[in-house]
């Protein structure tokens, strides 16, 4: 199975990608993760839509060829960030591969609130006639990791009631991608 990942932080030492890189390695049995690079993506314009630039282009084949798509968020002033944004305006046009694509939306935030706000945002984009994709069902299927100062080390997850969580959620998300 093979998963591409829209991180919404662009910062090298993001705990959002932090995360992925931690589920890269602890899933490896179950997926693959491809990075999506939505750093290089212009601005949506719709004059710009016909011919798509060539970002937006490799970002469309890289979902359309996915079983799944990662969506993993800081949250920027109680949403989630511009650049995830922009990346999903893209998404919305043309052949929209969003379309019931199976999608996991994620984020890790260094404080008590976690991403709650963010991914409430995110999960009615992901719902909008543009995009249409597939996610668990909400109320116990967030994953939303706070005070990550304290649950990572080294760049990678190691809070094990945290994992066990992620575990469960993974499982979850595999049963959706598989038709189960």
């Amino acid at each position: 199975m093979k998963l591409v990942a829209l991180v919404g932080s662009l910062r090298k030492d993001s705990f959002n990608l932090h995360l992925v890189e931690t589920m890269e390695e602890r899933y490896k049995d179950k997926f693959a993760i491809e990075y999506a690079d939505i750093r290089s993506l212009p601005f949506y314009d719709q004059d710009q839509e016909d011919p798509m630039p060539e970002a937006a282009k490799k970002l469309h084949q890289q979902v359309a060829a996915a079983d799944g798509v990662l969506i993993v968020t800081p949250e920027f002033n109680w949403s989630f960030s511009g650049v995830l944004k922009n990346a999903l305006d893209w998404l919305s046009r043309g052949d929209r591969p969003m379309n019931n694509k199976p999608t996991l939306v994620a984020g890790v935030s260094p404080f008590m609130m976690g991403t709650l706000r963010a991914q409430q945002h995110l999960r009615d984009v992901l719902v909008s006639p543009g995009i249409a994709a597939r996610t668990l069902p909400p109320g116990g299927n967030e994953i939303l990791i706070t005070f990550a100062n304290e649950k990572f080390k080294d760049g990678r997850l190691v809070d094990e009631n945290t994992l066990a969580f992620l575990d469960s959620i993974v499982d979850k998300f595999v049963n959706l991608v598989q038709g189960k």
